[in-house]
């Protein structure tokens, strides 16, 4: 099976097999724009209805934590609660096998210290084993102020750099866009799930935006490698050129991927899941979600967006259209066999990498020998 996989991604690499997914784009983008519209319109209801789960971090409020419980029953904290503040609705969740969490509004100091002994009692633990903190919502609002500047400046800088680098604004509008794109899904999901959004969270949605770029930028790396050039010669199209390097660095991205899926996956669902560790659980789903997006969105959305803005240039018009139709020329030459191998064999396109960059090393075998010197 490794031998099949390491061929076929040989087989891509060479051009001898390919997924025209540039030339499929539009059904790429149908389905982002489907499931960007829906991932806003989850969190739109949420926001309308009870708002996003955020943690205490950026709402404010107060904090209890047992330690040692027997018997970690979450209705047993809100029962507690409701003795001292009816009024309340406290968030209870279980931590680890023998701790729980109770997070409430602000609460005053009597208030305080009478909850903090009704939990004692409903857990049968000492009252130190009960421990008590207070964010106030300035804090949590200046976080939440952060937070969003910090993703600001990141987004700033990456398109600078991606633009200087590239010498492409367009490169790193599609990286933007791509980015947009797994930032909305995530959060989407934390929307749908109805998971707490923490510090934790947030730090989970900066490193899946780096991860995705740095896939990006790779696939970009290669688009500039084979499109160098590209109308100075009548074999292949700027589109063809990018989407044969789509698919050189799709084994690599698929296996980056999954090396880096396989311990989130187990951190979510071993350390969050089963251990029952609640701060694991708000930055491992943010990456497991992250990445898996994050991987589709620089295979299938980056680089065919990248196509669609180059297209718009008249230099790249005009050279596809050459390229057309002097293929068209070669087609009517050796006969309408009526597939599209004959045409991309017509045109030379079926021939694989050596042929879509001239002059590129293309082993020993097609290197000049060197005469034998006579002595």
């Amino acid at each position: 099976m490794a031998i099949g996989f390491a061929q076929w991604g040989n087989d891509l690499y060479t051009g001898r097999r390919s997924y025209n997914i540039v030339g499929n784009r539009k059904r790429y983008f149908v389905a982002a724009i489907v499931a960007v519209v829906l991932s806003l319109g989850i969190i739109g209801l949420r926001v309308a209805g009870d708002g996003l789960n955020l943690g205490i971090e950026f709402r404010g409020g107060s904090e209890f934590t047992v330690s040692g419980a027997s018997d970690a029953d979450e209705q047993v904290a809100v029962d507690a609660v409701a003795q001292i503040a009816p009024e309340e609705v406290p968030r209870v969740s279980v931590v680890g096998t023998e701790g729980v969490r109770v997070q409430t509004a602000q609460l005053s100091q009597d208030q305080v210290q009478e909850v903090r002994s009704a939990l004692a009692d409903a857990y049968s633990v000492p009252v130190d084993d009960v421990t008590s903190s207070y964010i106030g919502p300035s804090w949590g609002q200046d976080v939440s102020q952060k937070a969003a500047l910090g993703l600001l400046v990141f987004l700033v800088l990456v398109s600078l750099v991606m633009t200087i680098y590239f010498r492409n604004w367009r490169m790193a509008a599609a990286a933007v866009i791509a980015l947009f794109h797994d930032l909305v899904l995530t959060i989407g999901i934390y929307a749908l799930i109805g998971w707490e959004i923490t510090p934790a969270t947030v730090i989970g949605l900066l490193t899946i935006l780096a991860y995705s770029i740095y896939d990006t930028v790779v696939v970009f790396d290669k688009v500039r490698e084979n499109t160098a050039g590209v109308v100075n010669q009548t074999r292949s199209t700027y589109a063809e050129r990018a989407n044969l390097a789509v698919n050189q660095t799709m084994v690599r991205s698929i296996n980056t991927s999954v090396v880096a899926l396989l311990p989130v996956a187990s951190i979510l669902f071993i350390g969050a899941f089963l251990l029952g560790a609640g701060t694991l659980r708000d930055i491992s789903l943010a990456l497991f979600v992250g990445m898996a997006v994050g991987a589709y969105s620089s295979i299938f959305l980056a680089t065919p967006l990248e196509v669609t803005f180059r297209e718009r240039e008249a230099a790249i018009r005009e050279h596809t259209a050459k390229v057309t139709e002097q293929r068209a020329a070669r087609l009517a030459e050796v006969g309408d066999a009526g597939t599209e191998d004959a045409v991309l064999a017509a045109a030379g396109v079926a021939e694989g990498h050596r042929q879509l960059q001239p002059g590129s090393h293309q082993g020993a075998a097609a290197q000049p020998r060197r005469k034998r010197s006579s002595r």
